[in-house]
């Protein structure tokens, strides 16, 4: 990844995304290194994690995470899950974040240099070519090493720079230990 240590830069984690590429290459990504490693290589403006969240359970598995996250020099943004029933009668969540990226990304994006956004999603191909008609460069951050892979082909050839979350094993992600 190339990072210069003039360069503002601002990290956007798809946080369902990055569960789903995580979760498809059994590893775990470790926040803590993560922010370690962009602040020892560049100016971090921002480090901002997107999730829904199911309001009104009793334990959310991903509570303890945010919590963690927030306390520990990210920007937390969640919005409540809707729940419904598909067609087919099954009980789905959707908590799509897509938007609040979007917005977050382009109001700061005149004030950096660099945005890194942890998704794969082809939807985002709009907003990188957005983001870098303002100036900034992109790099999206995903993988092409699980089947079937995480990144979409359209993002992956919009983006400035591609980096596959498999390559940075050691740096901040590890495989998942065996429980």
């Amino acid at each position: 990844m190339n990072l210069y240590p003039s360069e503002r830069t601002a990290l956007f984690i798809d946080g369902a995304n990055l569960y789903s590429t995580a979760r498809a290459l059994n590893i775990d990504m470790d926040f803590r290194r993560m922010l370690d490693f962009f602040r020892e290589r560049t100016i971090l403006v921002r480090a901002s994690y997107y999730t829904a969240v199911v309001e009104g359970e009793e334990f959310s598995a991903v509570r303890p995470l945010i919590d963690w996250l927030g306390y520990n020099g990210f920007a937390v943004v969640t919005k409540p899950a809707k729940r419904f029933t598909d067609a087919d009668g099954h009980r789905r969540t959707k908590g799509n974040m897509d938007i609040e990226i979007a917005v977050d990304m382009l109001e700061l994006a005149p004030r950096l240099d660099h945005v890194v956004l942890f998704s794969g999603d082809g939807d985002f191909k709009r907003l990188a070519q957005a983001v870098q008609a303002k100036g900034a460069r992109f790099t999206a951050v995903s993988t092409l090493k699980s089947q079937p892979p995480m990144a979409a082909d359209e993002l992956r050839r919009q983006a400035d720079t591609f980096v596959d979350v498999a390559d940075m094993l050691g740096e901040w992600a590890r495989p998942k230990v065996a429980t």
